[in-house]
């Protein structure tokens, strides 16, 4: 298994994975041309690393702004990993982070904490 890192563009969040870690960053803004290819390469990865999952899987999304697209995508992204929690029995924890005047942000993850059965925390942060 290796590490998958994608830079961040002006349409798209930077993206870093690291199996020895068990840790899966989201970070920037993410409004894609085409969220589904983009998104692809995550995908990919958790299906590998969830043949071998770190007792404990740490998520970190720190999204400025995402569009419809893209917030499909997450929730797939959250899906896999929400399997991963259950049939691996690797404990994984998502940390939400929005900045304090951020109600979207913020609503948004409350949002995704309601569809997700694992422990999602809302991370509320002076800036992102």
């Amino acid at each position: 298994m290796s590490k998958l890192n994608i830079e961040s563009s002006a349409k798209t969040p930077l993206i870093k994975c690291d199996d020895e870690l068990g840790r899966l960053t989201i970070e920037g803004r993410s409004i894609p041309e085409n969220a589904v290819d983009f998104f692809q390469r995550l995908y990919d990865w958790i299906d590998e690393y969830s043949k071998s999952p770190k007792s404990k899987t740490e998520i970190d999304v720190k999204l400025e702004y995402f569009n419809t697209s893209s917030s499909k995508c997450l929730l797939k992204v959250l899906k896999k990993l929400e399997t991963l929690n259950v049939e691996s029995k690797s404990a994984v924890n998502v940390n939400w982070f929005f900045e304090e005047d951020d109600e979207d942000m913020n609503e948004a993850g409350q949002d995704f904490d309601a569809i997700i059965s694992m422990p999602f925390n809302m991370v509320e942060v002076a800036e992102l």
